[in-house]
């Protein structure tokens, strides 16, 4: 099993580009982590469904072609941590790879979305993507701890 996480742009902001590489190099202790930065598209000029088309065409070509795709969605399927902990644990125990897709400024495009065999949301509010990726991370090494046991999830 491995997990990719692929996300469109990197972040802007030094602080948090520096809080997301911590918590995706603390997941990779966990879980064999691939993280993968699609180009974001200009948006001079252009509609947003053309910026989002664009960009998930990218995104498309460097989704691992065995990997079951998640789509980062305020509109998917809620779990709290220590469902989403088992959630993980199952899909290794059945060797399934995992590909956490998400948008960029505008969304993610429906050639991706359209694709994706869950949507998942991280929380109820639409989130920057640079947070969304910050709070994911966050969770893929809680659940990590949460399935070892270790004390960080209280």
């Amino acid at each position: 099993m491995r997990i990719s996480l692929l996300v469109i742009g990197r972040p802007r902001d030094a602080g948090l580009a520096d809080a997301i590489r911590d918590y995706e190099t603390r997941a990779a202790r966990y879980w064999p982590l691939d993280v993968v930065e699609v180009k974001e598209e200009s948006g001079r000029g252009l509609t947003p469904k053309i910026v989002m088309d664009r960009e998930a065409d990218r995104m498309a070509e460097r989704i691992p072609t065995d990997a079951q795709i998640v789509a980062c969605d305020p509109g998917g399927e809620s779990m709290d941590s220590s469902r989403f902990a088992g959630w993980l644990q199952d899909q290794r125990e059945q060797a399934r790879s995992v590909a956490f897709v998400i948008g960029g400024a505008h969304g993610l495009g429906e050639s991706v979305r359209g694709r994706a065999a869950r949507r998942l949301s991280l929380a109820p509010w639409t989130l920057p993507h640079e947070v969304a990726r910050l709070v994911l991370s966050e969770q893929l090494y809680r659940a990590g701890t949460i399935i070892r046991g270790e004390p960080y999830h209280k």
